[in-house]
């Protein structure tokens, strides 16, 4: 069964290596462009095209999309979204989360590494007051 995709509807996007909820507000020929609403999957830390290595040119921090931030996302990555849009800051939190558990108690260098960008991370995304 194909989706019907509109501009309006709720979708969930992959852009790069995170995953959003969003709103499509245009409709491109081989793209959505996607107004991010929330988080599912936080961006991988690291060097895409050397994954699991930290011995690269340079180690990408990868921050979440903003909250309203709109992106292209390439339509076969797009797919409607049936349930209730979470709270940004609070799917935020829980995608920052998971990739901060994933990589906890895990004694490699890029663990350790990507655990250093995500701490970062997380002190820009929630600063204390």
């Amino acid at each position: 069964m194909e989706e019907k995709i509109e501009v309006g509807s709720i979708v969930t996007g992959l852009y790069k290596t995170g995953k959003y909820v969003g709103e499509v507000t245009e409709i491109r020929p081989s793209h959505y462009l996607v107004r991010v609403l929330a988080v599912l999957k936080h961006p991988t830390q690291g060097d895409l095209h050397n994954p699991n290595q930290t011995a690269v040119a340079l180690f990408h921090e990868r921050r979440a999309l903003a909250y309203r931030e709109q992106t292209n996302v390439p339509k076969k990555m797009v797919h409607i979204f049936d349930e209730g849009v979470p709270d940004y800051k609070e799917s935020l939190a829980k995608a920052l989360s998971a990739q901060i558990e994933k990589y906890e108690g895990d004694e490699s260098s890029f663990a350790q590494q990507c655990l250093v960008h995500l701490k970062n991370l997380e002190k820009d995304y929630f600063p204390q007051t």
